[in-house]
């Protein structure tokens, strides 16, 4: 009979297993962008195909789990940025600039996670084409949100109904940084710098004003 260390043992082995498949899956990502494949990641994993369907049962499962792994990452920089010895206008623009230089810096998981290939077609559970990466971001956005959310109602008083009133701000503003992230990585129309002013510059009118409140501990 398997006893209680053993199973924590295995346990611990098919985790270990598990993040080694996920690195090969982003050395692969970094690599081919949207295009990789569940064959090339097998490949640079050393195993087959079968073995990594074992693990994450296809395309879509492989995404959620390097979603996660790439958004959990994300979170702790950005409360680290929202929590940094600095005034509220530095704190809101180094938040800003944590999820652009993110991005910046791996375009090509950004690409992976929040874009399908070009020649992307529909694909059936366990093949190894393509997918509806639409359908996998959109909670990966919602996610991001309701995060943001819990650390503006935390951090800022804004006085009747803040929770709902922080769980709007926290979406919208997800959704400005992916908006305008999206469209400045492909296009550099200016420096992340610039960027970050205009877009703080945009959010700082009301955020200031609730902040200020008497009371009110700021962000």
């Amino acid at each position: 009979m398997e006893t209680t260390q053993q199973a924590a043992g295995q346990q611990r082995t098919a985790d270990q297993r598990r993040r080694e498949l996920l690195e090969a899956a982003d050395r692969v990502v970094l690599r081919d962008g949207p295009q990789a494949s569940m064959n090339a990641i097998a490949a640079e994993a050393g195993i087959t195909k079968p073995i990594l369907y074992r693990h994450f049962g296809d395309k879509g499962g492989l995404y959620r789990a390097l979603a996660k792994r790439h958004t959990d990452a994300l979170l702790d920089a950005l409360r680290a940025a929202v929590d940094a010895p600095a005034d509220r206008r530095e704190r809101v623009e180094a938040t800003l600039d944590t999820y652009l230089a993110a991005i910046e810096a791996r375009p090509q998981v950004y690409r992976f996670l929040m874009h399908p290939s070009e020649d992307q077609q529909p694909a059936d559970a366990g093949s190894d084409g393509a997918f509806d990466v639409g359908r996998h971001s959109a909670p990966l956005l919602r996610r991001l949100g309701e995060e943001l959310a819990k650390v503006i109602h935390d951090r800022v008083d804004l006085g009747p109904g803040s929770e709902q009133l922080a769980r709007v701000w926290g979406h919208g503003i997800v959704g400005m940084m992916y908006a305008a992230g999206d469209w400045w990585l492909g296009e550099r129309p200016c420096s992340r710098a610039e960027l970050v002013r205009c877009l703080a510059d945009l959010l700082w009118g009301r955020l200031a004003a609730a902040a200020d409140r008497a009371g009110s501990p700021g962000f």
